[in-house]
This record gives structure tokens, sequence and C-alpha cells, in this order.
């Protein structure tokens, strides 16, 4: 098993890491919108959340030497389910059409007053 970190992605903000690599499968904290240089929530809508939570994704594949055609599945926890539909837009484009499994529900809140978190497992090319 192996520890993956990037400073391109945020730092944890409690006693967890980033990912963790097993039998060739990334298992990847959740992501919510955080700025890895500041640890500030970027943007105040969930679109805007969502891309830097997309950004912050894609550096936590790179690291583990995967990319968005390998995540196979996805958890979403969006603060406002009525969100969900722009959420998509936003998400979708990350993946282009490769789309992996997903389970996205609504919550009552997220860390740092976030609007979206997301989780990830990806296979390791």
């Amino acid at each position: 098993m192996d520890t993956i970190s990037t400073p391109h992605a945020p730092a944890a903000i409690g006693p967890y890491v980033q990912g963790k690599i097993v039998n060739g499968l990334l298992f990847a904290s959740g992501q919510i919108a955080l700025n890895p240089a500041t640890g500030e929530i970027v943007g105040d809508t969930i679109e805007l959340q969502t891309e830097q939570v997309m950004k912050n994704i894609s550096a936590l594949l790179e690291v583990a030497g995967s990319d968005f055609d390998h995540v196979v599945k996805t958890t979403c926890f969006l603060k406002n389910i009525n969100d969900f539909a722009k959420f998509n837009a936003v998400y979708a484009q990350a993946f282009g059409s490769v789309f992996p499994a997903r389970s996205a529900v609504g919550v009552a809140g997220l860390p740092k007053k976030a609007l979206v978190e997301i989780e990830i497992i990806a296979e390791i090319r």
C-alpha cells in the first residue's frame, strides 16, 4: 500500500491522507474546492467550486499515474441537491465521454462550508 501526496492538491485538513494506492487502485480522499496554495475555498457557486474540485482531483490522479479515463467510481456530496443539474454540467466536462459509476447525495453540511465534495476510486495505468 502506498500513500500519495502532491502540493498541487489541498493538504489534508484532518487525520487522513490525500490518497492510498492498493492493488492497482487509487482511493482518493474527498476533495472540496480548496485552493492548494492558500487552503481557502475557491468560488461561491456550485459551478466554480466543482471546477476547483475537479482540478484537485486531476492533481491527485496525475501524481498517482492515472487520469479521468481511469476513474471507476465517484461519490459526490452536494450541500444543495437542487444544484444537481448545474453540478452535472461541470462534472461531465471533466470526464468527456468516459463516465465512471457514481453516487450523488445531498448532505446537511460539508467542511469549510463547501458546496460540493467528491471522492474517487481510479485504476492506476
